[in-house]
């Protein structure tokens, strides 16, 4: 007793270090209290998101069955500008980290304005379009006629205002490429915060702002994520991060956005490969009905929810991969891979094993009607199953990205998802008459064979020696 008390102490010690930002060296010193101090406000932060994505969808599932779906076919576009946030965001934390690990701060500033710069021109692109063929885009995912009259309006907001996705995305990045894990979580409290509390105002109405239903979750997202890309900038300009950046850094360095584009490159096409595919099985799920979709939809937000924050832990392995092999420690970059992994997988193991229990209760609780539980259900249960072996290779993956090799896992991903997953999702589902249960396979198998492709890449230590 009186030696394990101390150490609660400790760790409750280092908790609030984290959430307050503390400065520390992820160089030296003890790597699980590295991972500790980082994965902490990561977990949170991305806890916070998924908080957000299953309250989104338990306001919008009170409004119908078609809103719900819209989400799903408007999401699964959404995701392909995920990909090139997360691509360049994934850019933006392999450089930064790089550039503190080796104590060069101008480097790390110069490489986080030129990220800001190339993701807000792709941002303003994709949001005219979504602007005038919103419900062109709706069409072509397979949705049907009253379902674009009643969701055209979601799409045109969350597309034409995805300049706040994309900054949230990279700004955070940065953030966490410095090691401010608990700067990029305060924001995501702020923008998620919002959300929650004007959800329901927009989505229902109330004094003198209209019910907008389905619309209503699109505009909520797009003034609390812009708040926070406010505040993001704010702390920017004034130096309350460990990267601050005047008036006169904001100016065009070519070699250094051709180098963040080199990068970014294989991020993004790893992403658009898996967003690709997520496409695809959308619209796969959509031949079977819209209480079918909608079931699949819901689970999936439940899903997220649990591994955003096991993205958090992944998320702190990169940092803490791309700030040692800037410290010249490559050694101690792979254990804390493998440490992280570990925590990683004792994490999910727990989720996995209420999902399996409890999937039906929890499908209960965003909508009533029997097929949207059942395929939710069984959803759920089926993409849980693999959830350990994902831990692992959520973090291996991350990892190579966080020494800037983001070639090796888009190469592994385009033999799991493109080679496997899409094939077996439309051979089990149409073919060999599975219906839903073999989209729910092919998904659970495509993400074990990743991890499996992952692990035996890294143990090769090719990573170790990549330059950015």
């Amino acid at each position: 007793m009186t030696t394990s008390r101390p150490t609660r102490f400790k760790y409750f010690h280092y908790f609030l270090q984290a959430l307050r930002g503390q400065e520390a060296d992820y160089t030296q010193g003890s790597i699980r209290k590295a991972i500790f101090m980082l994965s902490i406000p990561m977990i949170l932060e991305m806890a916070m998101e998924s908080v957000f994505a299953v309250v989104d969808i338990a306001y919008v599932s009170r409004v119908s069955v078609n809103a719900v779906a819209t989400i799903g076919l408007t999401e699964s576009v959404v995701t392909l500008v995920y990909a090139v946030a997360i691509g360049l965001s994934m850019a933006a934390t392999a450089v930064v980290a790089r550039r503190v690990g080796e104590k060069d701060m101008s480097g790390a500033r110069v490489a986080a304005v030129q990220a800001i710069l190339l993701g807000s021109a792709v941002a303003l692109l994709v949001g005219l379009l979504g602007l005038f063929y919103a419900r062109e885009i709706l069409e072509l995912m397979g949705g049907e006629p009253d379902l674009i009259a009643e969701g055209h309006g979601y799409t045109r907001w969350l597309l034409g205002g995805n300049i706040t996705i994309m900054l949230l995305f990279l700004i955070n990045a940065i953030f966490r490429g410095a090691g401010d894990a608990s700067v990029a979580m305060w924001t995501l409290v702020l923008s998620n915060g919002l959300n929650i509390i004007l959800d329901p105002l927009f989505i229902f109405g109330w004094g003198p702002v209209p019910a907008y239903g389905v619309m209503g979750a699109a505009i909520a997202t797009n003034i609390g994520r812009g708040s926070a890309v406010v505040l993001q900038l704010c702390i920017l300009f004034f130096g309350w991060s460990r990267i601050r950046i005047t008036l006169r850094a904001w100016r065009l360095d070519l070699a250094v956005m051709l180098n963040l584009v080199r990068i970014s490159i294989g991020g993004i096409a790893q992403f658009l490969i898996g967003t690709s595919s997520w496409v695809f099985l959308m619209r796969l799920m959509s031949t079977f009905g819209s209480e079918v979709l909608a079931g699949y939809t819901i689970a999936i937000r439940v899903i997220m929810f649990t591994l955003m924050p096991a993205w958090g832990m992944s998320n702190a392995a990169a940092t803490l991969v791309g700030q040692n092999l800037g410290a010249g420690k490559p050694e101690r970059a792979e254990i804390s891979v493998w440490k992280a992994g570990k925590y990683n997988a004792w994490f999910m193991a727990a989720v996995s094993l209420f999902y399996l229990i409890f999937a039906p209760q929890i499908l209960g609780w965003f909508n009533s009607a029997d097929t949207v539980v059942h395929s939710g259900a069984l959803c759920l249960r089926i993409i849980a199953a693999g959830y350990v072996f994902y831990a692992y290779g959520m973090v291996v993956t991350q990892a190579f990205n966080g020494s800037g090799d983001t070639r090796t896992p888009t190469r592994i991903n385009v033999v799991a998802f493109w080679l496997f997953q899409l094939p077996f999702a439309y051979v089990a589902a149409l073919l060999l008459g599975w219906g839903p249960m073999g989209v729910f396979l092919a998904i659970t198998l495509s993400e074990l064979l990743l991890s499996v492709l992952a692990i035996r890449a890294f143990r090769t230590g090719r990573w170790k020696s990549f330059r950015v």
